[in-house]
C-alpha cells in the first residue's frame, strides 16, 4: 500500500524527483551522480543552478545576497551564525527546542538577550509582546517550530539585522525575504534529503567581527569559493535542485502556499469539529501550516486510532516525545489525497467510538 508520509523529516518529496534522482544514480552523463567529481563541469552546473533557483524562489536575485549549500545541518548554523555575526551581543526569541539550542551556542561568543520565551508553556504559543534592543548585532528567531506546531506568520519589524532559521517552512509560503539578512534551512524539510543546508546571506553583513574565524566556519570563505571550498554534499544538492525545479514548474511559492493552506485548513477543521481531538497550540493564529500537532481527549482511544491510521497507509504520525499525541507534517510535496486519508481516519474514529 502507498504510504502517506507525514514524517517531520526527512520529508516527503515529489515522485518525479525520486524518479529523476534514481535515474541519475545509475547514469548521470555516463557516470553515477554518486561518483562524479564535484569539480566536474556537470556538477558545477548543478551547484550553480541550485544556488540560483534558491535566490529566484525567494525573490533575492540581484539584490546582494549569496546562496550557499553546506554540510552540518541547521544545527551547525547555530554555531556559524554567532561565529560570523556576534561581536558583542545578540537578541534571540525562544520559541522551541531548536531556538534554545541556537541560544546555547551563541552564548559562547557574546552576550545573548532572550527577548521572550514560551518555554514555561512547553512552547505552545508564539510570544508577541517583546522589544528587540537596537544595540544588538542581530535578532535571531525561527519561523516554524516543527516539534510544537507553532509558526511565526509575520516578519518582525526591528531595526537590526534579521537572522532566521527557516528549516521547517522554507519555500512553503511567501514572506518579504529581502527583509532578512541571513536565512538558513536544512534541506530535509521541504527541499531535498538530509545532508545539505541552504544559507542565504546578505553580502554586506559579513566580515564585521574582529575574531579570526576558522575557514570551514567562515561564510566569506565559502562564498568566495562558490560554495565549494571543500567537497559539498553532491547528491543532496542535486536532489534539492530537482525539487526547486519541480516547485518552479508548478508555479513557485505562490502556488505551493495556496496548496499548503488548503491542506492545513482541512486538518485543523477536523481537529476543531471532531469532539475526540484537541490541538496542542493554544492560539489559532500561532498554528503552523507545516506541522499540525494534536492529541486525543480520551487516551483510551489511542490503540484504536493508531490501528486506523496505520491500516490507511499513514506513516510518521506520532508526535514528538516532548509533546506526545500526534503530528501531521504537511510539507510541500504531500498531496491532498494524503490529507483526506488522515481526515477520514479521524472521522472513522468518531463514528465508531
Amino acid at each position: 500500500m502507498l504510504k502517506h508520509n507525514f514524517s517531520a523529516g526527512p520529508c516527503v518529496l515529489p515522485q518525479e524527483v525520486f524518479k529523476k534522482a534514481a535515474d541519475a544514480v545509475l547514469n548521470f552523463n555516463d557516470l553515477s551522480i554518486l561518483e562524479i567529481s564535484h569539480r566536474s563541469k556537470d556538477f558545477v552546473e548543478v551547484m550553480e543552478k541550485a544556488r540560483s533557483l534558491a535566490l529566484e524562489h525567494l525573490g533575492l536575485t540581484g539584490k546582494g545576497y549569496t546562496a550557499l549549500y553546506l554540510g552540518g545541518g541547521a544545527s551547525m548554523q547555530f554555531l556559524m551564525v554567532a561565529y560570523n555575526l556576534l561581536e558583542n551581543k545578540a537578541a534571540y526569541l525562544d520559541t522551541g527546542t531548536w531556538s534554545a539550542k541556537a541560544i546555547k551556542e551563541a552564548k559562547m561568543f557574546g552576550d545573548v538577550n532572550v527577548v521572550a520565551s514560551s518555554k514555561e508553556s512547553n512552547y505552545n504559543y508564539i510570544p508577541k509582546d517583546y522589544t528587540v534592543p537596537t544595540d544588538v548585532d542581530y535578532f535571531h528567531f525561527q519561523t516554524n517550530n516543527t516539534i510544537f506546531g507553532t509558526q511565526l506568520h509575520e516578519t518582525p519589524d526591528v531595526k537590526v539585522p534579521l537572522v532566521c532559521d527557516m528549516s521547517s517552512d522554507i519555500m512553503s509560503r511567501q514572506r518579504n525575504f529581502d527583509a532578512y539578512d541571513l536565512i538558513y534551512a536544512g534541506a530535509q524539510k521541504n527541499m531535498g534529503p538530509a545532508g545539505a543546508t541552504l544559507i542565504v546571506v546578505k553580502d554586506e553583513i559579513l566580515g564585521k567581527v574582529s575574531r579570526q574565524i576558522p575557514s570551514m566556519l567562515d561564510y566569506k570563505v565559502h562564498a568566495s569559493k562558490d560554495s565549494m571550498f571543500n567537497t559539498p554534499p553532491v547528491f543532496p544538492i542535486y536532489v534539492t535542485m530537482l525539487t526547486l525545479e519541480w516547485l518552479k514548474a508548478n508555479g513557485g511559492i505562490d502556488w505551493v502556499e495556496t496548496l499548503n493552506k488548503e491542506k492545513a485548513a482541512k486538518i485543523y477543521n477536523e481537529i476543531d469539529n471532531n469532539p475526540l481531538f484537541k490541538g496542542f497550540v493554544t492560539n489559532p493564529e500561532d498554528r503552523s501550516i507545516m506541522n499540525v500537532t494534536f492529541s486525543l481527549h480520551d487516551e483510551s482511544l489511542k490503540d484504536r486510532f493508531d490501528t486506523l491510521w496505520k491500516e490507511a497507509g499513514i506513516n510518521g504520525l506520532n508526535g514528538h516525545r516532548s509533546v506526545g499525541g500526534y503530528r501531521a507534517s504537511i510539507y510541500n510535496a504531500l498531496t491532498i489525497d494524503s490529507i483526506d486519508a488522515l481526515v477520514a481516519t479521524m472521522k472513522e474514529l468518531e463514528r465508531t467510538a
